[in-house]
């Protein structure tokens, strides 16, 4: 009888392997999340940024965040980037966002985005991008100039996100 009851236990503590896949999953991305804010804090307190407007920590999450220097080298790309471009961090850096583009990205936004930049405003455009294999993507850019507590210029940080 005592058998009984220890199967009865067990039975009801048991998990589906399944779940773990999913719990694992969800380690690995927070796992990488923190690394990405890790990296980026790296260089917010190197440069000193005034990050209270940037939300950095909440838009990792959901968004690709990329920060150029202000020759718009690519020094930081959060994890994301693989998911969305197909290319590694480590394949970007150093790079230009120009990489991404090709002939179906629109030469007026491309101009528009310049101009912002340029004049360090912020901006928000959707542009045709282009993935490691080739293929295109809709990529929706919200793009800020980001000063230190002195008020200058160090980097330009972009939050990216797919769209339909």
């Amino acid at each position: 009888m005592k058998r009984d009851n220890f199967d009865e236990g067990s039975h009801r503590n048991s998990v589906p392997i399944l779940a773990w896949d999913f719990h694992y999953e969800y380690l690995n991305e927070l796992k990488a999340i923190f690394s990405d804010l890790k990296k980026v804090s790296k260089i917010s307190n190197q440069f000193t940024w005034n990050e209270e407007n940037l939300q950095i920590e909440q838009r990792l999450k959901d968004e690709v965040v990329v920060v150029t220097d202000l020759d718009l080298k690519i020094v930081f790309a959060s994890n994301g980037i693989k998911r969305m471009t197909g290319y590694k961090e480590e394949e970007v850096l150093g790079k230009t966002p120009k990489m991404f583009q090709g002939p179906e990205t629109s030469k007026t936004v491309l101009k528009e985005i310049r101009e912002a930049i340029k004049l360090q405003v912020p901006f928000e455009k959707t542009i045709e991008n282009y993935r490691k294999d080739g293929r295109t993507y809709k990529c929706k850019i919200n793009g800020a100039p980001v000063f230190n507590l002195k008020g200058q210029l160090t980097h330009f940080i972009a939050f990216e996100k797919e769209v339909a």
